[in-house]
């Protein structure tokens, strides 16, 4: 059986005080059994999140890494052994604001997927189509390329290294959300794809929903049998609200 995923992406959100007040809050959360749990927070507070989560079960992950696992003259660069070094555990890759806003692409996501997976990180890979791309019927074809080129990498095995985040780029940050319903046919619709090369690998691998999840519509989305938690923007920002996230995961 797949163990649920809920992780939090703070993206460019905190501060010395506000993150300290957030650690303490989560410190005091009744977290489910049977739920993995990580925080992706900016990359300056790492740090400070793995100080205080000591004892804690929510483990710390970077929201984006180097393209390359050793050190080099990259400024302003992180390498995802400096993230392991640091405590992470998990390293987002390919998030689309990482992919419309900044420019990677398929490739620079794959070289990011390598590299965390020689460093002993955990990588999660994000994948989802625009609203346009929805309206068009190419969900399938914009989600299976930036599958494949990993998958032609590191095959459904490297993947299941990993975990896979499906988040529609029209549901984040919109309030928008795909029902339950429509977000299990994508994810379907991915380990299906897997199971094409390998059904045994196919059914390990987590798929997990992120695209405005929140503590009311968490269950209803959980409950899909393809999807396999969350990876939580806005919402992770409040103890309650993620802890009730998270508990949600564990009561399906």
């Amino acid at each position: 059986m797949r163990r649920p995923l809920v992780a939090g992406n703070w993206k460019m959100h905190g501060s010395r005080q506000s993150v300290d007040a957030l650690l303490k809050a989560l410190v005091e959360q009744e977290w489910p059994e049977g739920v993995e749990l990580m925080i992706a927070p900016p990359a300056l507070y790492v740090d400070r999140c793995v100080d205080q989560l000591q004892g804690c079960p929510v483990k710390v992950g970077g929201q984006n890494c180097a393209t390359q696992a050793e050190p080099g003259a990259l400024t302003g660069e992180i390498s995802p052994a400096q993230l392991r070094d640091a405590g992470c555990a998990y390293v987002l890759v390919g998030h689309s604001e990482r992919r419309t806003l900044f420019g990677e692409t398929d490739e620079i996501v794959r070289r990011k997927f390598a590299a965390a997976l020689a460093c002993g990180l955990r990588p999660v890979l994000c994948v989802g189509e625009s609203q346009a791309e929805r309206d068009e019927g190419r969900t399938a074809d914009v989600v299976g390329r930036q599958l494949q080129v990993i998958l032609d990498a590191f095959g459904v095995g490297g993947l299941a290294e990993g975990v896979v985040a499906y988040e529609p780029v029209w549901a984040i940050g919109t309030g928008l959300t795909a029902t339950p319903e429509q977000a299990q046919d994508v994810h379907a619709m991915i380990r299906a794809r897997l199971a094409m090369l390998d059904d045994e690998q196919a059914q390990e691998v987590r798929i997990v929903y992120g695209g405005s999840v929140k503590a009311e519509n968490a269950e209803a989305l959980f409950a899909m049998p393809d999807i396999d938690g969350g990876l939580i923007g806005g919402a992770s920002l409040n103890a309650e609200e993620f802890g009730a996230i998270a508990r949600a995961a564990g009561r399906v």
